[in-house]
This record gives structure tokens, sequence and C-alpha cells, in this order.
């Protein structure tokens, strides 16, 4: 057992009081001791680990989490394209596509990811199965490449389209886009009317 011992100056010095050589503890628990109950130790040995953890962080931003789920859900049998909202469809107006378009992603309350996918299929296809399909890719991608788990995925079918009405779609929104300059104005306007060719 330790005593506090004073000097003349009136300092405070530990000595360690020789009458009690055997109550000095020795540091290390005995092996009886450390074998009795690991439960609380594993709690405070958690507790401590989340002390020393709170420096490190690994964050995803919902946009990094939008993406992983719009790549995955293209390469879904049946799936035709994404289906954007407004802001969307503003963007293509300046030629802008977006690799998210269609997907929005929500963090819950515990910290699991609720996906939100709108999508055109392909006509003929049986959509019980591609929102089978839709939430194994997600699930597996997301999961696989974040660690965070999916609480739900909500599918929306916004259209059903035909190959070629899906091309067709698409090639007339690209030659919109080709023939219009940054004004929206037609770049063949340059075309004199009738009678005036002369």
């Amino acid at each position: 057992m330790a005593k506090n011992a004073s000097n003349e100056r009136g300092d405070i010095t530990p000595t360690i009081d020789s009458a009690e050589p055997d109550a000095i503890e020795d540091p290390t628990p005995s092996k009886e001791l450390a074998e009795v109950d690991d439960s609380s130790t594993d709690i405070e040995a958690f507790d401590d680990d989340d002390d020393l953890d709170s420096e490190d962080s690994l964050t995803f931003s919902n946009g990094v989490i939008e993406k992983i789920v719009a790549l995955a859900v293209r390469d879904v049998p049946g799936v035709l394209g994404m289906k954007g909202g407004w802001v969307n469809r503003v963007q293509e107006t300046f030629g802008a596509v977006s690799p998210t378009k269609g997907v929005t992603v929500e963090v819950t309350p515990d910290n699991a990811v609720r996906v939100n996918v709108s999508v055109l299929i392909e006509y003929g296809t049986y959509a019980p199965q591609i929102f089978e399909d839709v939430k194994k890719a997600v699930v597996k991608q997301v999961s696989g490449m974040t660690g965070l788990e999916v609480a739900g995925v909500n599918l929306r079918i916004e259209d059903v389209l035909t190959p070629d009405e899906y091309d067709a779609r698409h090639h007339g929104e690209a030659n919109h886009h080709a023939s219009h300059n940054e004004n929206g104005e037609s770049k063949e306007s340059a075309v004199k009317p009738s009678g005036q060719d002369k």
C-alpha cells in the first residue's frame, strides 16, 4: 500500500509502506480471474475501440450509391433504360446526361439504404422477374462495393417499349441535340423561304 510522505518543504512524494509488501498487486490478472466472465470485458473493449476508431470514417455521397445502382440496373435483362425526373429532362435539353438518371437513395435511421429506381422495360418481358433481378443486382453491387445494407428497393416501371421504339426515342433525342445550337434554335434555319431562291 502506498503512503504519502512530506519532506521539509511540504512537497508530497509517494513512498511504499514496507510493512505490507504483499499488498502490492500484480497488474496482470490471474488466469482464473481472466476466465470468469469475458462478456463485460468485451463490452468495455468494444467501447474503448469505438473511442479509438472515432477518428477514422468511411462515408459515401448519395451520388456514389446512385451511380452504383444505375450501373447495376442497366445490366438487368429487360431493362431498356432509366427514366429520370424533370431535372434530368432539363439537363438533357442542354446536352448533359446524368449517369444516375432514374435513381434516388435514402438513408434510413439505422444507416441502411433504401433505393428508388424508375425504368423503361422491354415489351413482352415479365415485370415481376425484372423486379427480382433488379433487387438482386442492386443488393449485390451496393453491399459488395460499400458494405452498406440495402433496406429496400422500390422499382417503378415508367414505360413499356419495343426495342425499336426505344432506339427511335434515343436517336431522336440525339438528332435533336445534334441539329440544334446551344440556344435550342434549329441549325437548319438558314433555309430560304420558297420563291426567294431565284
